[in-house]
C-alpha cells in the first residue's frame, strides 16, 4: 500500500490552485466557465508557480448546487464540454509540470442520480439501500431532530408515497448515501479507478466528514434555542453534530479508498469542516488513509493574530504532515474582504492575507491559492438575483455568491472571463488594477508577490526540505526555521524584531516588511518575511 511517508514525495510543501470552474474562463461564449477555458490558461498557472490544479464539479448535474448534486460521476456535463476536454487538460497539464485534482463528492448524489431514481421507483430495488430512507417518527414526522446545512429538516417524504422519509444534510434534491451499504464503497472504487485510469493525480472529497451517520440516528444535542429568523447556518450550528457527522467508522472508508488508488499513486484530499483538533487527527494523522485534510477554520474566521497562530500551530500538530492549508475558498467570503477593516479597507485585507499564506507555505503540508486570490481580489459584488441555494431558498441574507464572481482576466466587457453578453452570475466588473492583464505586467504587484513566494519557496527547496522548527511564538508573531531559512510572521499591529546575522531577506510579503536592524531583522506590522542565514 502506497502512502505519502517519503520526505521526498513530490506533495511535500506542494501548492495547489482551486478553479471554481463556473467562473474561471468562459471559451464558448455561452457565459458559463469551462474545461476548454481552463486548459487555455494552464500557461497562467505554470508561471504562476503552483504544483496543482484542483477543479471543481463538472459531472453531469441538475445544478441545484451549482455541480455539488452529481447526476453521474463518469462523465462531463455538457456545459463544461467532453470527456475528450477533460484527456485533453490532462495532458497540457502534465506536460507543463501541473497535476490535476477532481473534486469528488461521495456524501450525496442528486436526486436525478439514476441510483435515487431506482430507489424512489421500487422500494425492492437493491438502490434503496443505497440511501438512508426511515420510518417517520410517532407523531408522523421527521426521523429524528437533524437540520440542513441549506434550511430545514434534513429529511423530506418519500416520493413513492410509503410515508417514510429520506435523508439529505443539504438540499432535498441532494440525497445522502448509505456508506454502511458496501456495495456503495464498491460503486466509488469503480468511480475513483474511472478517473485514475485518466490521469487524475488526487482527489478532493466533499464533507469528507459526513459519509457515515451513526446506526440509531440518535437526534443531535440542541446546543440553544432555534427562533424562526436565525439564518440556516445558524440553525445548523445550534446542534452538537454527534450523530451525523463525524463518525468514526468515516476514517476507515478512506484506508479503503487508498487501496484503490495506491496502484494510481492518487492522491486524497478532504474537505473537513471539523473544529475539534482530535476528530481532524482521526483522518489524517496515521497517513494511511487520507493524504490530507483542509484546514477550514482558519477561512472562516476574522482577522485575529493570537487565534490564528494557534490554529496554525494545533492543526500543524495534529496532522502529522496531512494539512492542507489555505485562506479562502468556493464556500467562504474572500480573506481580502473579511480580513479588511474600517481603517484600512480591503488594502488592509490584502496585507493580511498575503501574511497568513506566507506563513502558512513555510509549514508541513499543502497550501492552496483560491482562483483571484493571486490578484488580491475582494469579494464580488453580485448584480442580480442569489444564485446560491444558502441564500436564494432562504428569502436573502449572506451566500457563497460573493466568492464566485467571473475571473477578471482584463479591461474588456465582463473583464474578459465571457464573451456572452452576461456571464452565468452577473457581477460588477473590477478596476484594470485587479486584473490578470494588468498585474503580469505590473512589477510588485500582487501576482507578482504570489510568483515571487512561489518561486522563492521553490529555489530553496533543500532547505524547505529539512524539519520545521519553532523557534518563536508570540500573541501575534511566529517564527519557524528549516534548515537554513527562517521565516518570521508577524500578524500584529506594532513592529516585530528578531535577532538574527547574518542574512539575506530573500522574500516580503508586502512591500518594504523587513529591514536589518539591530544585529537582526525587522517585520513590519501584519507582514511575513522569508531570509536565509549566511554560514
Amino acid at each position: 500500500m502506497q502512502t505519502l511517508s517519503s520526505e521526498m514525495h513530490w506533495t511535500r510543501g506542494a501548492v495547489g490552485y482551486e478553479v471554481y470552474i463556473r467562473s474561471f474562463l468562459d471559451s464558448n461564449g455561452d457565459g458559463i466557465g469551462d474545461l476548454a477555458g481552463i486548459t487555455s490558461k494552464l500557461d497562467y498557472l505554470a508561471d504562476l508557480g503552483v504544483d496543482v490544479v484542483w477543479i471543481t464539479p463538472f459531472f453531469p448535474s441538475p445544478g441545484h448546487d451549482h455541480g455539488y448534486d452529481v447526476s453521474d460521476y463518469c462523465d462531463v456535463d455538457p456545459q463544461f464540454g467532453t470527456l475528450g476536454d477533460f484527456d485533453e487538460l490532462v495532458t497540457q497539464a502534465h506536460s507543463r509540470g501541473l497535476r490535476v485534482f477532481v473534486d469528488i463528492v461521495p456524501n450525496h448524489t442528486s436526486s436525478a442520480h439514476q441510483w435515487f431514481q431506482a430507489a424512489i421507483a421500487d422500494v425492492h430495488s437493491k438502490f434503496r439501500k443505497y440511501y438512508h430512507f426511515r420510518d417517520a417518527a410517532p407523531d408522523g414526522g421527521p426521523p429524528n431532530n437533524w437540520v440542513a446545512h441549506f434550511g430545514g429538516s434534513a429529511w423530506t417524504r418519500d416520493p413513492a408515497g410509503t410515508g417514510q422519509y429520506y435523508l439529505h444534510l443539504f438540499l432535498p434534491e441532494q440525497p445522502d448515501l448509505n456508506w454502511s451499504n458496501p456495495a456503495v464503497l464498491n460503486e466509488f472504487e469503480s468511480i475513483l479507478t474511472f478517473w485514475c485510469a485518466r490521469g487524475v493525480d488526487g482527489f478532493r472529497i466533499d464533507v469528507a466528514h459526513g459519509l457515515m451517520k451513526d446506526a440509531q440516528f440518535r437526534n443531535n444535542p440542541q446546543l440553544r434555542p432555534v427562533t424562526s429568523e436565525m439564518h440556516p447556518t445558524d440553525v445548523f450550528m445550534s446542534f452538537d453534530h454527534l450523530y451525523d457527522l463525524h463518525q468514526a467508522e468515516t476514517a476507515g472508508i478512506f484506508r479503503e479508498w487508498r487501496r484503490c488508488v495506491a496502484p494510481y499513486g492518487a492522491v486524497l484530499l478532504g474537505e473537513m469542516d471539523t473544529r475539534n483538533i482530535y476528530r481532524f487527527s482521526e483522518y489524517v494523522s496515521r497517513r494511511d488513509g487520507l493524504d490530507f485534510g483542509f484546514v477550514l477554520k482558519i477561512g472562516l474566521t476574522d482577522w485575529d493574530p493570537n487565534q490564528q497562530i494557534d490554529d496554525l500551530l494545533q492543526y500543524l500538530l495534529a496532522a502529522n504532515g496531512g494539512a492542507a492549508w489555505e485562506v479562502s475558498n468556493h464556500d467562504q467570503a474572500r480573506a481580502v474582504s473579511r480580513f479588511a477593516n474600517e481603517q484600512g479597507g480591503t488594502e488592509t485585507g490584502l496585507r493580511r492575507t498575503m501574511a497568513l499564506t506566507s506563513a502558512m507555505v513555510a509549514l508541513d503540508g499543502m497550501t492552496f491559492i483560491y482562483q483571484g486570490e493571486e490578484l488580491g481580489l475582494p469579494d464580488s459584488v453580485v448584480l442580480g438575483d442569489a444564485e446560491d441555494p444558502l441564500s436564494a431558498r432562504n428569502g436573502g441574507g449572506w451566500g457563497r455568491d460573493v466568492a464566485r464572481g467571473g475571473m477578471p482576466w482584463d479591461s474588456s466587457s465582463n473583464n474578459g472571463f465571457t464573451g456572452a453578453n452576461q456571464a452565468w452570475m452577473p457581477t460588477a466588473e473590477v478596476p484594470r488594477e485587479l486584473t490578470a492583464e494588468f498585474q503580469i505586467a505590473q512589477p510588485g504587484s500582487t501576482w507578482s508577490r504570489y510568483r515571487d513566494l512561489l518561486t522563492v519557496r521553490k529555489r530553496l527547496q533543500a532547505d524547505f526540505a529539512q524539519p520545521l522548527q519553532i523557534r518563536l511564538r508570540t500573541e501575534s508573531a511566529l517564527v519557524l526555521q528549516r534548515g537554513g531559512v527562517t521565516v518570521v510572521a508577524n500578524f500584529g499591529p506594532q513592529q516585530f524584531h528578531y535577532q538574527l546575522q547574518p542574512f539575506t531577506i530573500e522574500y516580503e510579503s508586502s512591500r518594504g516588511a523587513a529591514t536589518a536592524a539591530d544585529n537582526g531583522v525587522m517585520v513590519q506590522p501584519e507582514a511575513t518575511v522569508v531570509v536565509r542565514r549566511h554560514p
